[in-house]
């Protein structure tokens, strides 16, 4: 915000000078300008969603859908963090240093994880405009490393022009256990799930919260509320009661709900007549990622028919859960006389998700490591799947299903399964047209100008004395009044290896799969399809178009130039996950933690993958009674954790949650006295997926109270949250032996030693030896 001139008269005596107040006010809203709410799903493709033919009923949105606008061609990057960047700033992802999730951040331009002071933020341009900022829900744009309570607030909410912020930091949460940030402080939820807690309906609680607060006091003053559910992202969690709405909805499967939603699509008038439904399965043998592979459902056992059915059946409950709690918001936004002049967008940020590999999983954690998934551990979990027990993800049908007519899914940018996703526009004071569709191609690139146009203001040349780069989208303002030909020209994607680029209704696409380590991209082959007429892109052109195609190609090596695409990247999940990167704090062999801090989250905690480790605890046992967590990293679906029950000492390593949990047990009582409490693992070797293998022994003082072989994990503990905690256990507990937040009491605490070994294992199949890195 630039200040004005002063222009009043100052003298020696307050008597003779003049005041002029304008260059002290703070800026004020245009006249008449609108409210902002962006409601950003994660993980759904339009084949979801009932408005645009699906199966899963969304009250909330078909209203807006009736009396709004439905958009069929609108694209995003492919993948969550690069596009709510674009989200963010109105430019490509890789100008904003989000070339794919911040967990796979690298020191290129294009890859930081970074936004650059030169992009800056919806935010700060909507703060500097008089509006109130609130952004609730997922946030995962904040670097890894910097998600801690003492590291770098830069890329946190505050920092970026918005006035509150309440939700995660991250990939994905725990939706009955989330891992809560409100404003620049980590906290605990409110209340827990036997109370009724999800957070989808806490995030909706808090909305209305900010929403009113701000009117009370301001009521002349618009707002700008970036909602974003953890929905539809893993795990799918959502109340009984939404999942059995869905009971043998799905039962048919995913190859007959394609069969199913595209007609219904076709007859709506999202798709043309006529539109092909590809192969499931479209990638060439050489090239295709055996993760995602789809089974197809006649190949299927009646178990795993019962199983996938079942997972269908949460991931439509969840959807439609938090659908009904955002309805809550725009009942009250009606109900207070707001709704009229506030534009609502109703989107997701890229295609189903494949993550859940071709056999569907009870623990999302086991595609982070490496690690198959077994039915038989699965069928253990279908009465209970979406509930607290479960961290669990559909099979990739679904994925692929939830995404037709379109090849592919979340991950694969050359292709529309990945980007081409719902958007619904609803403004009744600024929007005439009710229950329309509008056939526009564009991009999550194109909403910050969207949102600009309609205020009415413009983005500055410069902020905080740096020259801005341009926007690099196109607004969609025109669309408002009618359908037609779209004013954008080109759009560049790339994610993960992928890559495609669109202009003037045409696509060429490069055949290669994400996270697969193949590299060679020179020797990729480009497809190209005429979207314009063949939506789901199932005719390939590329013979009979040869100078058109060399056209695009040339044109989507200028787009990465221009925007810092390069290098790609397409190494594997554990790659990508495992490369060790810069910190304000230097990796070392010796942490010490104490009681009655925040949870310290994984990017920064010790890290014991890969390596021998110890704990050593200080504690002082006042009296006999004394019981609790003494250490704790992770939850029920991996993670390890140290406490005293029973007056004996235990060790729990939950290994990606599957049972029975690995557990020491100390043989001796603890009596009241002071103790050295703790454990250690020696490393021998590494198993089938690459987790490591070795030996643990429990201590109590120097005396090793029990031994046994342990195997610990390859990747992670989670995506994001279930951070390491000293004398409590946060969120969802890491053992059966106890319940959260299982407070350390009759005793004290005095310090936590973990000790790691400096190397950190090379020598191990290529997985492991990409994923881990010497200090």
């Amino acid at each position: 915000m630039t200040r004005k001139t002063f222009k009043g008269v100052i003298k020696l005596d307050i008597r003779d000078s003049k005041a002029d107040w304008e260059p002290f006010l703070p800026p004020k809203a245009p006249d008449g300008a609108p409210n902002v709410l962006i409601i950003l799903y994660d993980d759904t493709g339009q084949a979801a969603w009932e408005p645009y033919g699906g199966a899963i009923n969304m009250p909330t949105l078909q209203k807006l859908a009736e009396n709004g606008l439905t958009y069929t061609q609108w694209h995003t990057t492919a993948l969550c963090s690069p596009t709510r960047s674009c989200f963010l700033t109105g430019r490509n992802h890789h100008l904003n240093g989000m070339s794919c999730i911040t967990e796979g951040a690298n020191g290129f331009p294009g890859w930081s994880g970074r936004v650059p002071e030169d992009c800056m933020t919806i935010g700060q341009m909507l703060q500097d405009n008089g509006y109130s900022t609130y952004w609730l829900g997922k946030e995962h744009n904040v670097p890894e490393q910097d998600i801690s309570s003492g590291g770098p607030k830069s890329e946190w909410p505050l920092q970026k022009g918005f006035d509150r912020f309440y939700g995660f930091i991250g990939g994905e949460t725990n939706q009955w256990y989330p891992d809560l940030t409100q404003d620049n402080a980590f906290i605990d939820q409110p209340y827990g799930p036997e109370e009724g807690y999800h957070l989808s309906k806490d995030l909706a609680d808090q909305a209305l919260q900010m929403i009113r607060d701000q009117k009370a006091s301001n009521p002349s003053k618009p707002w700008f509320m970036w909602f974003c559910p953890g929905a539809n992202h893993a795990p799918h969690h959502a109340p009984r009661e939404y999942i059995d709405k869905y009971k043998g909805k799905f039962d048919e499967g995913y190859d007959a709900y394609r069969k199913w939603v595209v007609p219904r699509m076709i007859k709506k008038g999202l798709l043309p007549e006529g539109t092909a439904v590809p192969d499931f399965n479209p990638m060439p043998d050489d090239q295709a990622n055996p993760g995602d592979y789809v089974k197809p459902w006649d190949t299927l056992s009646a178990d795993e028919k019962r199983l996938f059915a079942r997972m269908a059946e949460v991931y439509a409950g969840f959807s439609e859960y938090t659908d009904v709690q955002v309805g809550r918001i725009i009942d009250y936004l009606e109900k207070s006389g707001q709704l009229d002049n506030t534009i609502v967008f109703y989107c997701s940020d890229n295609g189903a998700s494949g993550e859940g590999s071709p056999t569907g999983s009870v623990n999302e954690n086991k595609f982070f490591n490496n690690y198959p998934d077994s039915l038989e551990e699965n069928l253990k979990y279908l009465d209970v799947l979406g509930g607290p027990e479960t961290y669990n993800h559909y099979p990739t049908g679904w994925a692929a299903a939830f995404s037709a007519p379109y090849k592919m899914f979340k991950r694969y940018s050359e292709y529309a399964g990945g980007t081409c996703c719902p958007m619904v526009i609803h403004w009744p004071k600024g929007i005439k047209a009710k229950g329309e569709v509008r056939n526009q191609y564009h991009h999550a690139v194109d909403l910050v100008p969207t949102i600009l146009e309609s205020i009415g203001i413009q983005m500055p040349d410069s902020y905080r004395g740096v020259k801005q780069h341009p926007l690099s989208g196109v607004s969609m303002k025109y669309s408002f009044s009618k359908d037609g030909p779209t004013e954008k020209k080109r759009q560049y994607y790339a994610m993960l290896g992928t890559r495609g680029i669109w202009e003037n209704g045409w696509k060429a696409a490069a055949t290669h799969a994400p996270l697969t380590s193949k590299g060679h991209f020179d020797k990729d082959a480009w497809e190209l399809y005429n979207v314009d007429e063949d939506r789901s892109e199932s005719k390939d052109l590329a013979k009979q178009h040869p100078d058109k195609l060399k056209a695009l190609v040339d044109a989507w090596f200028e787009e990465a130039e221009a925007n810092n695409v390069l290098p790609l990247d397409d190494r594997t999940a554990a790659e990508l996950l495992g490369l060790e990167r810069p910190s304000t704090e230097a990796p070392r062999e010796r942490y010490i933690y104490y009681p009655g801090t925040s949870p310290v989250p994984e990017g920064v905690a010790v890290n014991v993958r890969g390596r021998s480790y110890k704990i050593l605890a200080d504690v002082e046992i006042q009296d006999a009674s004394c019981a609790g967590v003494i250490f704790a990293h992770g939850s029920r679906f991996g993670g390890h954790s140290l406490f005293i029950k029973n007056r004996k000492l235990y060790y729990v390593y939950n290994f990606l949650g599957i049972k029975p949990e690995q557990k020491l047990v100390s043989t001796s009582e603890l009596k009241p006295g002071k103790y050295t409490l703790g454990m250690e693992f020696e490393r021998t070797g590494a198993g089938e997926h690459g987790e490591s293998l070795g030996k643990a022994r429990l201590y109590v003082n120097d005396a090793v109270e029990a031994e046994s072989d342990l195997k610990t994990q390859l990747g992670k503990f989670t995506l994001s949250g279930d951070g390491l905690c000293i004398g409590r256990d946060s969120g969802d507990a890491v053992s059966e032996e106890y319940t959260t937040p299982g407070t350390f009491k009759g005793g004290e605490i005095l310090g936590v030693g973990v000790t790691v070994e400096k190397k950190q294992y090379l020598d191990l199949e290529k997985l492991a030896a990409a994923a881990f890195a010497v200090d």
